[in-house]
């Protein structure tokens, strides 16, 4: 196996021969990498996400334990919607058009795509400053309805933000 994998990386540049030698194979390859990286990088903003999301049931207790039921409605719609963001980052399917596809993804749709996947990566980070916020107004009893309120126009407007994203995916602007 050993041998295999260094004739294979010996005989590397014989790829980028193959590439000189058909026209388009070069963007093709590379928009088999920028496929890939969309998968990444959703891939790993799903896992973020998914820490972020797991904290709502300890600070849901924190609410119960100084007798806020009447918060539980809110925040179960908070949890659907994050949930919501949550499997549609995680299950969609690879962005960038394919080699043969009709709709190509032209540079500058590019760069907005590469422009969302960074909002997806602050999204990651805002849902946790979300949550903290929502951890201390629990804890100190004061601010809840607030804070679930900015967790929901979070969840909210990541949605729509992704939907923005899978828009400029479609060639739907």
């Amino acid at each position: 196996m050993n041998d295999l994998y260094a004739r294979i990386v010996r005989e590397r540049g014989k790829l980028e021969s193959l590439v000189a030698k058909v026209p388009g194979f070069r963007g093709y390859m590379e928009m088999t990498a920028r496929r890939q990286a969309d998968r990444l990088i959703r891939e790993h903003v799903a896992e973020q996400l998914k820490l972020q999301l797991n904290r709502l049931p300890t600070i849901e207790k924190q609410l119960l334990d100084q007798g806020g039921l009447a918060y539980m409605s809110k925040t179960r719609s908070v949890k659907t919607k994050f949930q919501t963001f949550i499997d549609r980052v995680a299950t969609d399917t690879p962005g960038y058009s394919g080699f043969f596809d009709a709709l190509k993804i032209g540079p500058e749709d590019l760069e907005v795509v590469y422009a969302f996947d960074a909002a997806l990566l602050d999204y990651a980070d805002k849902f946790k400053e979300k949550l903290d916020a929502l951890q201390d107004a629990a804890l100190a009893g004061q601010g809840v309805d607030e804070a679930i309120r900015e967790l929901d126009t979070l969840t909210i407007e990541a949605n729509e933000a992704y939907s923005l994203r899978d828009s400029v995916l479609k060639g739907i602007e």
